[in-house]
């Protein structure tokens, strides 16, 4: 059965409204061991959390303009974790003095029925992914090294492949809106990786997944 129309609408609504304040860069593999052990001396923790997730990416389509998408997350390497499902608003990238990508942030747990859930209210799946690799914490800053893998079969993450040979790095932050001076410590950060990395405001709309 066909799902009804619907009007795809900006996700408001809470006491406080979450911004993600995004930097994104890649690294070689060969240059991978390089840029953690500068990490690890600048980040709070000695030693990261490691991770491996599989990421579903979830879209509505609307009577007009672009659909709506839900990324849905698990953690392969706690499989009795609950599932996150996430809310990504589009990018202001439109203030040149603002170093860091803005877009609104909404992030929830979930049971390990979403995937179900999400189909029965008309979503349809568009792609999936595995991600693998580190999480260092600097304070607010959280900074994530990875590898994506794209999934071979649908929902078989033991068949996956490598997209690239590199990892991809991203230095984020969580805050109200309006805490634009977030920005500025991002890129006090970010001057202190190079020239291991460097890290750019790049606007996820004008790439393909």
């Amino acid at each position: 059965m066909e799902a009804p129309p619907v009007t795809v609408m900006p996700v408001t609504g809470g006491t406080i409204n979450m911004m993600e304040y995004l930097l994104q860069g890649s690294v070689l593999d060969l240059a991978l061991e390089s840029l953690l052990h500068r990490l690890r001396g600048l980040c709070d923790n000695m030693e990261p959390e490691t991770f491996t997730d599989h990421e579903l990416v979830y879209l509505l389509k609307g009577q007009q303009g672009n659909p709506f998408i839900l990324r849905a997350r698990r953690a392969l390497s706690h499989p009795n974790a609950p599932w996150h499902l996430r809310y990504l608003g589009q990018p202001e990238v439109g203030d040149k003095n603002r170093y860091a990508l803005v877009r609104n942030c909404v992030d929830v747990a979930a049971s390990h029925s979403l995937p179900e859930f999400l189909n029965e209210m008309g979503f349809r799946m568009d792609h999936e992914f595995v991600t693998s690799g580190h999480i260092f914490r600097k304070g607010a800053m959280k900074v994530v090294v990875c590898n994506v893998s794209r999934v071979q079969l649908p929902g078989n993450t033991e068949n996956t492949e490598r997209m690239s040979n590199s990892h991809l790095v991203e230095l984020s932050v969580l805050a109200p809106a309006g805490q634009d001076t977030v920005s500025e410590d991002m890129r006090s950060f970010a001057e202190q990786l190079k020239p291991l990395i460097h890290l750019e405001k790049i606007d996820p709309s004008k790439q393909r997944h």
